[in-house]
């Protein structure tokens, strides 16, 4: 609650004229003093009643690649017995207010507002909550008061489509990928028996019927699993501006394209930062890459050593910038346990230098020229 500049002006003028009342005696000072001080208080208690309000708002949509249209709509109910004015409303969205006209709002009256959410950055727009300014009819005092929860809407780094992803060593018998790996559990087919194979292999029912030995062979099933380690360090992205790299907006890109070439191909994708991230309420790798910022901690050699460990996959692509160049030694010494590794480095002012074999590296100023490097990829 704050009094205002009138408010303040009439609670001098009240202590004056009660103290030059009492002072020399004079009634008509003290009533007018009295009468200064109790709209005051009035006032003071006109703006503390709280206005039952209910506020909803909803996004269209909540998720949008960046540059596409997002609506923010918001409906404030008056749900109490007396009607409500005098009151200034404003919504946050991201950095700027929005105005909500509410004029004198009746019970059980409601009215809604729309406007447009800015899109042109990604990240994460946090939208709400809507603060309601109530002031008394004299001007004299103003309290501010939030109401609603807060909504993020959700601006995804732009796609650009890419013709194939790798397949690494992971093998499917749908089709995907030509040669099969055995050994797993899925049975494929019978064949005659070799010096080695082991007999609880053997299918006697079969080798009974044609009069020798058969045995089952088994396959894996399992697709190929892709996973994108995207640079998030301050340091891989020297050109870092209040928080906004290109470099690192080009990587969100091309990790973005990557994710969602490899969904539409129904491979299985894991996303990954080198820095750590903290992303409250994403619902998968693209609200991550929506919160995802430039961070002064993590490194590579730690995120490669748990890759190393773990093998989470058999495909690997690291996204980096021009200041990741000098980890990529770190990179390939994941060779040996990702058949396929490639790695994009983004907003370079020149071509990667040699000394990165057994790596397919990809040089590009930003997300589209990176996905007509990766389409020009002859062999992964």
């Amino acid at each position: 609650m704050g009094i205002t500049a009138r408010g303040v002006g009439l609670l001098v003028a009240a202590a004056v004229l009660l103290g030059a009342g009492v002072r020399f005696a004079y009634p008509e000072l003290v009533v007018l003093g009295a009468a200064a001080g109790g709209a005051v208080g009035y006032a003071v208690l006109a703006a503390a009643r709280r206005p039952r309000l209910v506020v909803r708002r909803t996004a269209d949509p909540d998720r949008v690649a960046r540059g596409e249209p997002a609506a923010m709509s918001v409906t404030v109910a008056n749900v109490g017995r007396l009607p409500v004015a005098s009151l200034l409303a404003e919504d946050r969205c991201g950095g700027r207010t929005v105005p909500v006209p509410l004029l004198r709002l009746r019970s059980g009256a409601d009215t809604t507002v729309g406007y447009d959410v800015p899109t042109d950055r990604r990240g994460v727009v946090p939208v709400g909550p809507l603060r309601i300014t109530r002031r008394d009819p004299l001007g004299l005092v103003v309290l501010s008061r939030a109401y609603g929860e807060a909504v993020p809407v959700w601006v995804h780094p732009r796609v650009h489509p890419l013709r194939a992803v790798p397949t690494g060593a992971g093998r499917s018998l749908e089709g995907r990928v030509d040669a099969v790996a055995h050994g797993s559990i899925t049975f494929d087919s019978l064949r005659e028996y070799v010096v080695g194979d082991e007999l609880r292999r053997v299918h006697w029912r079969t080798s009974a019927r044609v009069g020798e030995l058969m045995v089952r062979e088994n396959v894996d099933t399992s697709l190929p699993r892709i996973v994108v380690l995207l640079d998030n360090r301050a340091a891989a992205h020297p050109q870092l501006r209040d928080g906004v790299a290109e470099s690192f907006e080009a990587a969100c890109e091309a990790a973005a394209s990557v994710v969602t070439a490899a969904y539409r191909e129904d491979l299985a994708v894991l996303l990954l930062t080198t820095a750590p991230l903290d992303a409250t309420g994403a619902a998968g790798p693209l609200d991550l890459l929506a919160a995802v910022r430039p961070d002064g901690g993590g490194g590579v050699a730690a995120a490669t050593a748990r890759l190393r460990r773990d093998r989470l996959g058999d495909t690997l692509v690291f996204l980096t910038g021009p200041g990741g160049r000098d980890d990529l030694g770190h990179v390939g010494a994941l060779r040996s346990a990702y058949p396929s590794v490639v790695v994009g480095v983004l907003g370079a002012a020149e071509p990667t230098p040699a000394g990165t074999a057994g790596l397919v590296v990809l040089d590009a100023a930003d997300g589209a020229a990176f996905a007509a490097e990766w389409d020009g990829v002859r062999r992964w």
